[in-house]
């Protein structure tokens, strides 16, 4: 059986740190707060990648503070991924370097970037990764992509464009859609990842919204993970709102429990699983990660 990982999807949230319950009051600084989440659990998602282009200086100080066996999962840029990206997120030189009519908008989108610029921004990406990988602490890239990232030949491509810019590290990709694992189109979607080696990401989230994905346990490549996202439905799809109120949740044993024994199935056919909590306010990530660990 592969090796369960547990941990949550940043230890660096600000509610987290304010909450006052999980960090001891001697860990005030960056240094003392990652040293004691690694402490504490052996595997972290970095979050703060999606939002802004992560840097090899903070990528280098990660791998000085954890322990040799310790993980991180990055989460790719939000520019890759088809996501709404302010002109002020982008490095200020690449900005610098946008056509004016790019510039004229509140939100960029990967079609705006001209191809030149896409390649120094995935190639500044990857320098940021190489201490993580040189260190053993690489997990997985995660491409999360967005509700209106339909099923198809030209999203399949995008998939495998970012692949390719990601290789040779390990990439697992969440929709965010669920005609992706319809019935029409649930056994060509996880052929395509198999095929290609990229790790399908399982979730529990809420259900019944088109951004539903079914919560469904499978492995397709030696990597499972799973992200935790909570069940607060009335929040799923609310426009407006921080990640904070979206992913407001705690669990119960009686709803983790059915999952522990799927994470042994995903483990029995995978080196590894990822299990990880994006459920964000206050102290519940690291509340349902400590409770789901207590199921193994």
């Amino acid at each position: 059986m592969g090796k369960i990982r547990i941990g949550t999807c940043s230890w660096t949230d600000p509610s987290l740190i304010g909450s006052g319950s999980f960090y001891p009051e001697s860990a005030r600084t960056a240094e003392a707060r990652l040293a004691y989440y690694a402490s504490q659990f052996d595997i972290v998602e970095v979050d703060s990648s999606y939002y802004a282009m992560p840097s090899r200086r903070n990528a280098t100080l990660w791998v000085e503070r954890t322990p040799d066996d310790f993980i991180f999962d990055v989460k790719a840029f939000r520019l890759f991924t088809g996501h709404p990206t302010e002109p002020k997120a982008l490095p200020a030189d690449i900005r610098g370097a946008l056509p004016a009519s790019a510039l004229q908008k509140k939100h960029l989108y990967y079609r705006d970037i001209p191809s030149e610029l896409h390649e120094n921004l995935w190639a500044r990406f990857q320098d940021a990764l190489l201490p993580l990988d040189s260190a053993g602490k690489l997990g997985v890239v995660l491409l999360q992509f967005p509700p209106w990232f339909h099923p198809g030949v030209a999203q399949m491509d995008h998939i495998l464009a970012c692949r390719e810019q990601i290789a040779p590290h390990k990439v697992a990709v969440e929709f965010r859609n669920n005609l992706w694992l319809s019935d029409t189109s649930a056994n060509s979607t996880l052929s395509f990842l198999r095929e290609h080696g990229i790790t399908f990401v399982c979730v529990d989230e809420p259900q019944g919204f088109n951004s539903s994905v079914p919560p469904i346990a499978i492995s397709t490549s030696e990597v499972g993970i799973v992200r935790f996202h909570g069940r607060k439905a009335e929040t799923w799809e609310k426009k407006g709102i921080t990640a904070t109120t979206r992913f407001d949740y705690y669990y119960n044993d009686g709803e983790l429990a059915p999952w522990a024994d799927r994470i042994k199935e995903i483990a029995a056919g995978s080196r590894e699983v990822h299990v990880l909590f994006n459920t964000n306010n206050g102290d519940q990530g690291v509340v349902n990660a400590r409770l789901m660990g207590r199921l193994f």
